[in-house]
């Protein structure tokens, strides 16, 4: 899965969120309630949802959306720039069972977000030459 799209309340600051702090590019912004963000090889499509609605929180069932990195080390590199950053933690890193290591925080709009370094897909990744 390569894309996935998103309703937020707020967003510029989503937008400034995930430019200015994730790495990723504002690739298209159609108009002022939409913009599609990419890393090169993913998509993130934000679309503002009106602010005059009360947020159905049920209605958007996703949990988390998960940032792979290369080396575990890398989590624990995120956490302190994040956190340097006054991004809010729900978590603080750390090694699962099956070898993978990650935290959680949120996007101004209260996305849960995983950064996490997965062994199996680190690796399927280098095999292949995939950023």
């Amino acid at each position: 899965m390569r894309h996935v799209a998103l309703f937020v309340h707020d967003l510029e600051a989503c937008i400034n969120f995930y430019t200015d702090l994730m790495g990723m590019e504002v690739e298209w912004r159609p108009d002022e309630q939409n913009a599609y963000l990419t890393s090169g090889s993913d998509n993130l499509a934000l679309h503002q949802v009106s602010t005059q609605q009360q947020r159905n929180e049920s209605a958007q069932r996703l949990d988390h959306i998960g940032f792979l990195q290369k080396h575990a080390e890398d989590v624990d590199h995120w956490f302190q720039f994040l956190q340097d950053h006054g991004v809010r933690m729900r978590s603080e890193p750390r090694t699962h069972r099956d070898g993978s290591r990650s935290f959680y925080c949120y996007d101004p709009d209260s996305m849960v977000i995983q950064i996490i370094h997965h062994p199996p897909v680190a690796d399927w990744k280098q095999m292949r030459g995939i950023n």
